[in-house]
């Protein structure tokens, strides 16, 4: 279920996935709209569940983990039990960046983030000790083109559309 924003909402929003550090003060002035009213619709937007969480964006390089690796998954397993064993893998290890499931021949893709190559190798022999999986194919990422946690905050709909 989407919740219905307003211009003022949506101009909120883009400032705090540009910089969730601003101060109220700060947002309030680039919005065009004064404090209290501000702090008012965050906690809303918050309380709607459009806010999930505020966090701070990390460099990997700067921290030694030059290496991303797309993973694809295939499974020949899909009951409750493996599943269950698979998503707790993935939730144990912090390299795993994220994890999605999808529609068509490969059942996930995993993105991980590593040192190098050798340590993406320490992930794999881990994941498959814990977990029977049926193909695994490894992409290593060349460059980065484009990373973003931004989401595109749709446009108000046009009156008479």
């Amino acid at each position: 279920m989407s919740v219905r924003l307003d211009e003022v909402d949506r101009k909120i929003l883009f400032q705090l996935q540009q910089d969730a550090s601003l101060s109220l003060d700060q947002i309030a002035e680039r919005v065009g709209a004064s404090k209290t009213p501000v702090w008012n619709r965050i906690r809303k937007l918050r309380e709607a569940g459009v806010i999930r969480k505020q966090v701070a964006i990390l460099d990997p390089e700067a921290l030694g983990l030059e290496a991303c690796f797309f993973v694809l998954v295939r499974t020949s397993e899909h009951d409750k039990e493996w599943a269950g064993r698979f998503l707790k893998a993935l939730r144990d290890r912090p390299e795993v960046v994220e994890a999605h499931r999808l529609a068509g021949d490969i059942d996930y893709i995993l993105k991980v983030q590593v040192r190098n190559a050798r340590a993406y190798d320490r992930f794999y022999q881990s994941l498959i000790s814990e977990v029977k999986i049926h193909n695994v194919t490894a992409l290593l990422s060349m460059e980065e083109i484009k990373a973003s946690s931004a989401l595109p905050i749709p446009d108000l709909p046009q009156k008479g559309a």
